[in-house]
C-alpha cells in the first residue's frame, strides 16, 4: 500500500502529532500498566483496520516483554486465557469505546462498572483518554493510508 501524502512530514501533521503526544503520556501517567496500555492500543488498532498502530504497538509490546504469543491473542481476547481479569475489563473497555457507533447507547453500563472493578478513577480517565487517543491516531492513519511494516521500537 502506498501512502496518499506523508502526514507527518507536513507542519500541520507535525504540531497536531506533538500536542496529541502530550495527551499520550497524561494518559499514560494515569497508573495503567505499561502492558495493559499497549493491549487497549493494539486492540483499538485493530478494529480500525490501522496497520500502522497495529504494527507499532505490537512490537512495542514486544520490546517492553510481553510475550508475542499473548499479543497474537488479542484479537479474540474473550477466548484466551494468557490475560488477567483487569486486562480483560481494560479490552472490553477498547472494545466498546472503540465501536460507540455500534450500540445506540454509546459503553454499556456492565463493561463501565467491570472496568472500575479493577481500576481507580485515576486509571479509568486514562484509559478513556488511550482510547480516545489511539481512536484519533487510527483515523489519521487509515485516511492518509500509512503503510505498516517498517516501524522499530522507541522510533517516535
Amino acid at each position: 500500500m502506498e501512502a496518499r501524502f506523508n502526514y507527518y512530514g507536513t507542519a500541520t501533521g507535525q504540531k497536531f502529532s506533538k500536542y496529541i503526544n502530550s495527551a499520550g503520556k497524561a494518559a499514560g501517567d494515569s497508573g495503567v500498566p505499561y502492558a495493559t496500555t499497549q493491549l487497549v492500543l493494539l486492540r483499538a488498532s485493530q478494529i480500525n483496520g490501522c496497520g500502522m498502530c497495529t504494527d507499532m504497538h505490537y512490537k512495542d509490546a514486544v520490546h517492553a516483554g510481553d510475550q508475542p504469543e499473548r499479543l497474537n491473542l488479542v484479537a479474540a481476547w474473550r477466548e484466551a486465557t494468557v490475560f488477567t481479569d483487569a486486562e480483560r475489563a481494560a479490552l472490553e473497555l477498547a472494545e466498546e469505546g472503540t465501536r460507540v457507533a455500534d450500540a445506540a447507547g454509546g459503553v454499556p453500563d456492565e463493561v463501565w462498572a467491570n472496568a472500575a472493578k479493577h481500576y481507580d478513577e485515576e486509571q479509568l480517565a486514562g484509559l478513556v483518554s488511550t482510547i480516545a487517543l489511539i481512536n484519533a491516531y487510527n483515523r489519521m492513519n487509515v485516511i492518509a493510508r500509512t503503510p505498516a511494516g517498517s516501524y522499530q521500537p522507541g522510533q517516535w
